[in-house]
């Protein structure tokens, strides 16, 4: 293990999205995550490729029947050895399972139990079902994105599950955490997706209140409103994206297009924003995307390439930066952010579930009387080579 959080003991309850994102952050920043995953029967086929479920990746994985009492025995045992616990369940199904935070606390009093969900563990929504999109439309923040007399845009799954969801997952299990080694008490930590999003907002509230954000979503300078900071196509069909919001980069990118200031409406100001956009667009589709890109380069004109997934992972900056790496053949983020003293390293690949139940469960301090027991009873389970062969749906356990 490397990185800042070494020595840092997570329990992860296997489950989708924003807990598992949590998750491996956490693990690629070298904290020790145990993820544990649910049994399945002898062949059962798994949804997908667990190699290719990279939010799995960096850490060993657990099949444990947290159905059967001596499974769940496994997990609280785990959790008296564990700073952290993880869960991504609706509201009182960890409890009714036998391992919500009131059990899980008295079993370890410093415990931090984390717990991730859309809508909160209380208020009139939190039995509800949703999804990302629901979230933020709850939360005021869906509202804000999109074009002007459209539908609003869903922006992926991106705000609500990662950045509203897991990021401030991370953010109050690490503050918990600190508490805990100040204080010697665990606590509970309500995760809610409604919450994240609704906080990520605040700075359209601020200038909403300010005057300087009107209601009508894409009319305003940040929500593709203003011409110098949108996105427009080129000749080959390809895109750029201008962000030229200050005067001497917006002076800038005029230079690059070849447009004089003189024969153009002013910049600030929104009647004129028509005009503006159809100049700028024109004079973008004249050429190819790298013809401008090219063209921009080291002039401030704030005007980069839209890359795709394979184009970013080529590009000269990432490639200096390291920002991609490849594990198991397979393209992906390297952790982030950077540290200067305690340097993270290249993440192991996804497992396979189950694929360290006997070796992961030795190392957090399980005997291998007990490992055999729970194995033979069915509270534990093992990936087998079988398992690790592609089936039609995946991998079956």
């Amino acid at each position: 293990m490397s990185g800042p959080l070494t020595g840092l003991r997570v329990v992860e309850i296997a489950g989708m999205g924003p807990a598992p994102f949590a998750a491996m952050v956490l693990a690629d920043l070298g904290a020790d995550v145990l993820r544990v995953d649910r049994t399945r029967p002898p062949g059962t086929a798994l949804p997908r490729d667990p190699r290719t479920d990279l939010l799995n990746r960096g850490r060993p994985s657990v099949a444990l029947d947290l159905k059967h009492p001596d499974g769940v025995e496994t997990l609280l045992t785990l959790t008296e050895r564990a700073d952290v616990l993880i869960e991504g369940f609706r509201p009182g199904v960890a409890e009714r399972l036998g391992f919500g935070p009131e059990v899980c606390l008295e079993r370890n009093p410093r415990l931090v139990y984390g717990r991730m969900t859309g809508w909160g563990q209380d208020g009139p929504l939190a039995a509800e079902p949703g999804h990302d999109i629901n979230y933020l439309a709850v939360s005021g923040v869906l509202s804000v994105l999109g074009r002007a007399n459209a539908p609003a845009t869903p922006p992926a799954n991106l705000l609500g599950d990662f950045g509203g969801g897991g990021m401030l997952l991370l953010v109050g299990v690490l503050s918990a955490v600190l508490s805990a080694r100040s204080t010697g008490a665990g606590q509970v930590v309500d995760a809610a997706m409604v919450d994240g999003s609704a906080l990520l907002g605040t700075f359209v509230r601020g200038f909403m209140a300010e005057g300087l954000w009107g209601p009508e979503r894409g009319t305003n300078t940040l929500d593709t409103g203003a011409p110098f900071y949108d996105v427009f196509v080129a000749s080959d069909g390809k895109e750029v994206a201008v962000g030229a919001l200050e005067a001497p980069f917006y002076a800038a990118l005029l230079d690059v297009l070849g447009l004089d200031a003189s024969e153009l409406p002013a910049q600030r100001d929104p009647d004129g924003w028509a005009v503006l956009r159809a100049r700028i667009a024109e004079r973008i589709a004249s050429a190819p995307r790298d013809h401008w890109v090219t063209r921009a380069a080291g002039t401030g004109a704030c005007l980069s390439p839209v890359l795709s997934m394979d184009e970013a992972a080529e590009h000269p900056h990432n490639v200096a930066r390291g920002t991609f790496v490849d594990v198991a053949g397979i393209t992906q983020p390297a952790p982030a952010p950077r540290f200067a003293g305690t340097p993270t390293a290249v993440p192991a690949p996804p497992p396979v579930p189950g694929q360290h139940t006997r070796t992961a469960l030795a190392r957090w301090g399980i005997p291998e009387t007990r490992i055999n027991d729970l194995l033979d009873a069915g509270a534990a389970a093992v990936a087998t080579q079988r398992t690790e062969r592609t089936k039609e749906h995946g991998h079956g356990l």
